[in-house]
């Protein structure tokens, strides 16, 4: 079955074809328009991908080089994400498949993450096997979820507030770095020292007794922020240009230091030896470095994407498509644009009723 997948949520308008199970594109182009807002702004984001998604999805279809005709199935996201961004996307591709007279299949932008350890990156790829836990860091989003062998899922932990995407870009602005502010974090505290300050790791064992730790897999990431302006409003700027590498490795290390223990606390509660992590901030070199040792030192697998599969793209909407189709997945006629995640179905076999 060949799938064209397409992703248009916030600011990446992406397109990607599977072929029988492998990948044959996936072409993502990333606007550079937001940047001197610091954040993104949703009309101009809509815009751009108005402009770009003919040009992204026709250079998707030729890189895997097949005809229009020789798909069988059209996927994009139906949300969460910024609306006007989304249904761009969404009404594109609905619109191709009825004109090609092929299946189209809605798919959810968190569960697309959160299912991305199955993309089929290689031949010798391998995906989660039995019960894992799915650390999904993407954006506004920081959840964990119990995912079960028949890919059901329970969400079993979420932000409370900010989520760690988000504490990283605003801290990074405090510093005066440029949007997005997580890769630029991750550069400067590569030299840095991670132990310079000691910012909070809210909800974690070193911030509460062992029996209220014990179950407890929320994240909060609001008192970090609250901390480090705090803190460097005592500080004069030259201090503090002085030490910025310390300054963002201290801020990575407190962040990433509660998803890992997070996960990790997880795994061992629910008994389950695997773990896959996924989401834009999964692209973060020291959580990556951080997940590797702690699941060594456990005993538990980890799946984390390649980079390219960890920020938006599109290949993983198509790989999603493909596990619903091969769970029974029918055309929808009817469905739900949504803005916002909701998890109260808690299942991907929901999608397929």
């Amino acid at each position: 079955m060949n799938i064209l997948g397409i992703e248009t949520s916030c600011d990446e308008t992406s397109a990607a074809v599977l072929l029988d199970g492998r990948i044959g594109s996936n072409v993502i182009s990333s606007q550079r328009c937001h940047t001197s807002f610091g954040g993104v702004v949703p009309e101009l984001a809509s815009r751009e991908h108005e402009r770009t998604i003919v040009s992204i999805v026709n250079s998707a279809v030729t890189e895997a080089n097949i005809t229009k005709n020789e798909l069988d199935c059209i996927a994009a996201t139906a949300g969460p994400g910024l609306i006007g961004a989304v249904m761009v996307g969404l009404c594109f591709a609905e619109g191709m498949a009825f004109a090609l007279g092929i299946p189209f299949v809605p798919v959810n932008h968190i569960e697309a993450h959160m299912f991305s350890a199955f993309i089929p990156e290689s031949p010798e790829h391998r995906s989660p096997e039995g019960p894992f836990i799915s650390l999904t860091v993407s954006g506004g989003h920081t959840l964990l979820s119990l995912v079960r062998e028949d890919l059901s899922y329970d969400v079993i932990g979420k932000t409370l507030d900010d989520a760690a995407g988000e504490a990283f870009d605003k801290t990074g602005k405090m510093l005066g770095l440029a949007y997005p502010a997580g890769p630029v974090i991750d550069r400067l505290a590569a030299s840095g020292n991670p132990h310079f300050h000691a910012f909070p790791k809210a909800l974690t064992s070193s911030s509460q007794t062992s029996r209220s730790y014990r179950g407890n897999f929320d994240f909060s990431f609001s008192g970090l922020k609250t901390s480090v302006l705090t803190w460097l409003q005592k500080h004069p700027a030259e201090f503090i240009q002085t030490h910025l590498h310390d300054i963002a490795a201290s801020i990575q290390y407190a962040i990433v230091s509660v998803l890992t223990e997070k996960a990790v606390a997880a795994a061992r509660y629910f008994h389950t030896d695997a773990i896959s992590v996924a989401g834009g901030v999964s692209a973060n070199s020291a959580l990556r470095t951080a997940m590797q040792e702690a699941c060594r030192h456990h005993g538990i697998r980890l799946y984390i994407p390649g980079t390219v599969y960890s920020t938006d793209n599109a290949a993983m909407i198509a790989s999603l498509a493909g596990l619903m189709l091969s769970k029974g997945a029918v055309r929808k006629n009817n469905y739900d644009v949504a803005p916002f995640a909701s998890f109260a179905a808690g299942a991907i076999k929901a999608s397929l009723k």
